[in-house]
């Protein structure tokens, strides 16, 4: 979900948006919508994590708010892919991981797109899981692990590594996708991987897990799934992502007060009973808008928070990886943030 990856000829961009829901057409003018302030098509990108987003689609509750607005759903698998349609256009809100995000805020890329909503903190829906038997991170020594390359659970599992005294080449590390990790897993090809879910749950059922994100968050190493929306749209187009900033807190807001019809409408849009739902829902941290705009998160206009931070951190780590040009200043990532629109989202509120 959260992966970088590289950027793909011209054609393939146009592809990357295909997904579920097709690529959808440029965001319109003219028609109803547009009279309204609002774009003719809003093509988003979402990913099959079970956070807030999956309530959104599965209730419609944007195709309620937006009647005039048509919205297409695409789906990804990794935050590369949605980085690749961020920049051919494909999409005009997407969801990414911090460290995707991270790459796509820095250079070469320098995606022109901000960041107005944390769809979840990671915590156990990300972890390191290896085979019975090894016992600690140190047991990994001369073994195969995988983790999506440039990915928040790369980023996690190289952290891992240094706190149990290790170096990167004392493991082999692959570079594989969730749904590989799964099949070489079940084929006996890896001993570990640091994934996250539905894979994770996957490997959780045989392997013994060492590590979560969750735990590693609590000792300064905080992952996050982003939102990310097209500066372009964002400034034509504000109403549209104020009303898609009020259905995300109501999501979130319908975890807390009726966690069962949450469950339900994830465990539709992911095939998995209540209960499994339930389960996967816990592992996150979700955040409403009044702490979305707290200091330890987006913050406000006037005072950036911390988020910025880490996204400064992760580019140190994604510099090590020779996959940005230079860390940025923190600046870079303040600016990043889209605090002024949701503040104005939730003005009053």
């Amino acid at each position: 979900m959260k992966r970088l990856g590289v950027l793909f000829a011209t054609a393939a961009l146009a592809l990357a948006a295909c997904g579920s829901g097709g690529s959808g057409s440029d965001s319109g003018s003219g028609g109803t919508a547009a009279a309204n302030g609002a774009p003719e098509t809003l093509r988003i990108g979402y990913q099959l994590i079970p956070n807030g987003d999956l309530i959104v689609k599965d209730q419609k509750w944007l195709e309620q708010a937006l009647p005039g607005t048509t919205i297409v759903w695409s789906k990804f698998d990794s935050g590369g892919d949605v980085n690749t349609a961020m920049i051919s256009g494909a999409i005009d809100i997407g969801l990414a991981g911090s460290s995707p995000v991270t790459k796509g805020l820095s250079a070469p890329l320098n995606i022109a797109y901000q960041v107005p909503w944390i769809f979840d903190v990671i915590g156990d829906n990300e972890a390191l899981v290896a085979r019975n038997g090894i016992t600690d991170v140190k047991g990994l020594v001369g073994k195969r692990v995988a983790a999506p390359f440039s990915s928040t659970t790369h980023y996690s599992l190289l952290a891992v590594l240094a706190e149990a005294g290790l170096s990167e080449s004392q493991v082999k590390i692959l570079d594989m996708e969730p749904p590989d990790i799964q099949a070489a897993w079940q084929r006996g090809d890896i001993d570990g991987a640091y994934v996250w879910t539905p894979v994770l749950a996957e490997l959780q059922k045989t392997g013994k897990t060492l590590v979560t994100s969750r735990e590693l968050a609590q000792r300064g190493k905080l992952t996050a799934d982003l939102a990310v929306v097209r500066t372009e749209f964002a400034e034509k187009y504000p109403k549209a992502l104020d009303e898609w900033l009020r259905q995300q807190d109501r999501a979130v807001k319908l975890t807390r007060t009726d966690k069962a019809a949450a469950a339900a409408a994830i465990g539709r849009q992911l095939n998995l009973s209540p209960e499994e739902a339930t389960r996967q829902l816990d592992q996150l941290v979700l955040l409403d808008a009044s702490e979305q705009r707290s200091a330890d998160y987006l913050g406000t206009p006037d005072a950036p928070g911390k988020l910025a931070e880490h996204l400064r951190s992760a580019a140190e780590f994604l510099k090590t990886q020779q996959k940005i040009d230079a860390v940025p200043a923190l600046d870079v990532f303040q600016k990043g943030l889209a605090t002024k629109e949701l503040a104005d989202a939730f003005a009053g509120s």
